[in-house]
C-alpha cells in the first residue's frame, strides 16, 4: 500500500530503476557462469588434446621400437626418443590441469604408471637388442606385458576423455542456462520497462489534460475579463459621448440665454445711454461719462458675442462648416499673431460631424497657441466623397508622442470625439519639427 501512495511518476521511475538493476544483476550473474563454463569447456578440450597426444606418442614410440628391433639401426630409434620426451611434457600438463580434481588425478596416476611400464618394457627390449641378446628381446616381445599395458593406457585415457566429455557437456549446459536466464531477464526487464512506460504515458496524459483544463479555465477567465473590459469600455465611451452631448447642449442653452437675456439687457442699456446723451448735450462731463459707458457696453456686447461663438458657433448653422473654419482661423490669427494657411474643400455631412470637425480644429489651434511656440499653422480639409480628412499642423517645437500622457494637449478629448463620430485620429510629431493632427471621418454614419 505504501507503493500506491507514491505519485505515479515516481512509481514509473522506481520501476525503471528496478528493471535496470535486475538486468545488470542478471547480466553479471550470466557473465560469471558463462565464464566458468567456457573455462571448463576450454580445459576439457585441452585434456582431450593432451590425452590424444599421449596415446599418439606411445604409438610413435612403439613404432620406433619395432623399427629398431627389426633393423638394429640407431636412426630408427629417433621416433622413440622424441615420443618419450613429449610423453613426459604431456603428462606434466595433464597433472597441472587435474591438480584440483581428485578423481581425474587418480586416473591420471594410473595412466602415468601404465605408460611408464609400457615405456620401460620398450626400453628393455631395445637395450637387449643393442646388446645383441636376440633371444632375450624376442622373448620379451612374445610376452603379453606390452599389449596389456597398452590396453590399460587406452582404457585409462578413454575414461579421462569420458570425464572431459562430461565436463564439456556440463559447460555447454551451463552456457545454455545462462543464455536462457539472460533471455528471461531481458523479457522481464522489457515487461517492467513497458509497464513503467505505460505509467509514464498515463501520467503525462493526465498532466497534459490537467494543463489543458487549466488553460481552458484561464482562457474562459481571460475571455470573461475581456468581455467585461469591453462592456466597461463601451459604457465609458457611451457615458463620455453622453457627457459631450450634454456639454454641447448646455453650451447651446447658455449661448441662447446669453444672446436672448444678456444681449437684450446690454442693448437696452445702450439705448438708454443714447437717450441720456441726447438730453445732456449741454453737460460736457456727463457726455464724456456716457461716451465711456457706451464703449464699455460695446465691449460687453463683443465679449458676449465671442463667448456665444465659443459655446455654440452660430456661423456653423448659419454659414456652413467651411465659412465657420475660415472665421475661426482668422480670429485665431488676429489673437495669436500667427500666420494661418487654410485649404478647405466643401463637404456635405451632418451637423454632428460638422461640430466634431469644428471642435477638433478649435482644440488644435488652442493647443498650438499654448504649447507649440510656432510661427505658422495650417488647416486643411479634403473631401473624398465617402470620407473626409481634416488636418491641423504647425511648425512648432513638437513633442515625443510615445511619452505623452493620454490627457496631454487635450488629445484624449479630441480622440474620443472623433472616434464617437466613427472616425480615427492620428497624431504625428517629432521634437523640433512641429505637430500634425489628422482626423479621418466618414461623410455619413455607417
Amino acid at each position: 500500500m505504501r507503493w500506491l501512495a507514491f505519485p505515479k511518476m515516481t512509481l514509473s521511475l522506481v520501476l525503471a530503476l528496478v528493471a535496470a538493476l535486475v538486468l545488470t544483476g542478471i547480466n553479471e550473474f550470466g557473465y560469471r557462469q558463462s565464464s566458468r563454463a567456457l573455462a571448463e569447456i576450454s580445459q576439457a578440450h585441452q585434456v582431450r588434446l593432451l590425452l590424444g597426444n599421449v596415446i599418439q606418442d606411445v604409438l610413435n614410440a612403439e613404432t620406433g621400437q619395432r623399427g629398431f628391433l627389426l633393423t638394429g639401426e640407431a636412426r630408427y630409434r629417433a621416433p622413440y626418443d622424441a615420443a618419450v620426451a613429449q610423453i613426459d611434457d604431456h603428462l606434466l600438463a595433464l597433472r597441472q590441469l587435474y591438480k584440483d580434481r581428485v578423481t581425474e588425478s587418480r586416473k591420471l596416476t594410473l595412466l602415468t604408471g601404465h605408460t611408464q611400464r609400457k615405456l620401460a618394457e620398450m626400453e628393455m627390449s631395445m637395450r637387449l637388442r643393442q646388446e645383441g641378446k636376440d633371444d632375450a628381446w624376442r622373448f620379451v616381445m612374445t610376452t603379453d606385458v606390452g599389449r596389456e599395458e597398452m590396453e590399460a593406457i587406452r582404457v585409462q585415457a578413454a575414461e579421462l576423455i569420458a570425464l572431459s566429455d562430461a565436463s564439456l557437456k556440463a559447460g555447454e549446459a551451463q552456457v545454455s542456462r545462462s543464455l536462457a536466464l539472460g533471455r528471461l531477464g531481458v523479457a522481464f526487464v522489457a515487461l517492467v520497462a513497458l509497464l513503467a512506460f505505460v505509467l509514464y504515458l498515463r501520467q503525462t496524459h493526465l498532466l497534459r489534460s490537467a494543463g489543458e483544463r487549466q488553460q481552458e479555465a484561464l482562457q474562459k477567465e481571460r475571455n470573461a475579463l475581456e468581455d467585461e473590459v469591453r462592456e466597461r469600455t463601451a459604457t465609458l465611451t457611451e457615458l463620455a459621448t453622453h457627457l459631450q452631448n450634454v456639454q454641447e447642449t448646455e453650451r447651446g442653452y447658455l449661448a441662447r440665454e446669453l444672446h436672448d437675456e444678456l444681449g437684450s439687457l446690454l442693448t437696452a442699456a445702450k439705448l438708454d445711454v443714447a437717450r441720456l446723451k441726447s438730453r445732456l448735450a449741454e453737460m460736457p462731463d456727463a457726455i464724456e461719462r456716457l461716451r465711456h459707458l457706451t464703449d464699455l457696453l460695446n465691449s460687453g456686447i463683443a465679449l458676449k458675442r465671442r463667448i456665444i461663438e465659443d459655446l455654440r458657433p452660430s456661423s456653423l448653422s448659419n454659414l456652413g462648416l467651411v465659412a465657420s473654419l475660415e472665421i475661426l482661423g482668422r480670429e485665431f490669427a488676429d489673437r495669436s499673431g500667427l500666420q494661418v494657411e487654410m485649404a478647405l474643400e466643401p463637404v456635405n455631412t451632418d451637423e454632428a460631424r460638422q461640430l466634431t470637425i469644428y471642435r477638433m480644429v478649435q482644440e488644435g489651434l488652442t493647443n498650438i497657441s499654448k504649447y507649440a511656440d510656432a510661427t505658422e499653422a495650417t488647416i486643411v480639409m479634403k473631401n473624398y466623397e465617402n470620407h473626409l480628412i481634416v488636418e491641423v499642423s504647425d511648425n512648432g517645437k513638437g513633442f515625443e508622442v510615445d511619452r505623452a500622457r493620454p490627457s496631454t494637449h487635450g488629445l484624449a478629448g479630441m480622440r474620443h470625439r472623433v472616434e464617437a463620430a466613427q472616425g480615427k485620429l492620428k497624431v504625428s510629431s517629432t521634437p523640433g519639427q512641429g505637430t500634425t493632427l489628422s482626423a479621418m471621418l466618414p461623410v455619413r454614419a455607417h
